[in-house]
């Protein structure tokens, strides 16, 4: 009976192979959807630069290609650095002043804990900030940086009083 039941159930796998077979058929037969038709590829008008003040824009300019800008503000590398020149402007921080009027030197304290006075022409931060003005909330700075193209440019910061 077992036997019997075995060759039922295979003879009946055989028999929808026809139809799955013709079914196939009929799917590869089937056309796609069209496609679309390819982008115009665009074409873009070429530009010469024959002008004499017009630079080329693909070529170095003469302070990429080693001159330097030696006009305006530079470091001075010969002045000895200043204590406070060790640390970036953002780990400084001013708790206090002394005195008043044109003479006020500001409290400022250090990441390692230090307090130092500081006066106007005194230098802080790593970017050679020097002190333009002390008040009693702040501190004013003019900082020389990089400009890009081998020279330098003023920026001005502060450092205000931080809050107890």
């Amino acid at each position: 009976m077992l036997a019997c039941a075995l060759i039922a159930a295979l003879g009946g796998c055989t028999s929808g192979m026809s139809h799955l077979r013709e079914w196939v058929a009929q799917e590869k037969a089937k056309k796609g959807p069209p496609l679309p038709p390819l982008p115009v590829i665009k074409t873009f008008e070429t530009f010469a630069y024959k002008d004499q003040n017009l630079r080329d824009p693909f070529s170095p300019s003469p302070l990429e290609a080693g001159g330097y800008n030696t006009n305006g503000p530079r470091p001075d590398a010969a002045r000895p650095k200043q204590p406070l020149e060790m640390f970036p402007l953002d780990a400084l921080k001013m708790v206090g002043t002394i005195g008043t009027g044109p003479d006020t030197q500001a409290l400022i304290k250090d990441p390692t804990g230090v307090i130092h006075r500081v006066v106007v022409g005194n230098y802080m931060g790593q970017s050679d900030g020097r002190i333009t003005k002390v008040t009693p909330d702040k501190v004013d700075l003019t900082e020389l940086v990089p400009n890009g193209n081998g020279g330098w440019m003023e920026r001005k910061a502060e450092i205000a009083m931080s809050e107890q």
